[in-house]
């Protein structure tokens, strides 16, 4: 890693807001990543979603809750406002949404991965943001690393098929 470059890792429902010379780590399975930045002042950030929408049944506190993809939109604005920017001057790349339980659960309701990726672009288009980058859905994780300074976003991604089978090979099943 790079001397004098801030590292911040997201974990579930993280949000970070930040200034060039940091570098945003998250990994991704079904949750959603949405990084935007500003290309004049080389300012932005990352939030880590889990679900589209806090649910029905939960009582929404004062403070706004980074898992839930609604309110972690709420906390760009909040930042945005803040740096007396407007969204249509930033550039938003979308990473996640995998279906990680495909194969295990029948959902009547449909798979919170594809609602996930959904929602992030439903909360980007109503925002007028320009989306570069959507790189989303299949089977596996996602490790990324958002370099505020230049809007980069480095992806590594890893189907799950490849997992279980890097994993039998280790335990000696074929």
């Amino acid at each position: 890693m790079k001397q004098g470059i801030r590292q911040v890792f997201l974990h579930p429902g993280g949000f970070v807001f930040a200034e060039p010379g940091t570098h945003v780590h998250t990994v991704l399975g079904s949750c959603i990543a949405i990084c935007l930045w500003h290309p004049v002042l080389h300012i932005g950030g990352m939030c880590h979603f889990v679900l589209p929408c806090r649910p029905k049944n939960e009582v929404k506190s004062a403070e706004l809750d980074g898992r839930y993809g609604e309110e972690a939109m709420e906390m760009f604005d909040m930042a945005i406002k803040l740096h007396q920017t407007d969204y249509r001057h930033y550039q938003a790349k979308i990473f996640g949404g995998a279906n990680m339980f495909a194969k295990k659960l029948n959902l009547s309701e449909g798979l919170i991965g594809e609602k996930n990726a959904a929602k992030a672009m439903q909360l980007l288009m109503k925002r007028e943001v320009e989306i570069q980058v959507v790189h989303v859905g299949e089977q596996g994780h996602r490790r990324i690393v958002m370099d505020v300074s230049t809007g980069d976003v480095w992806v590594k991604y890893k189907s799950e098929d490849v997992h279980k089978k890097s994993m039998r090979s280790q335990s000696g099943i074929n």
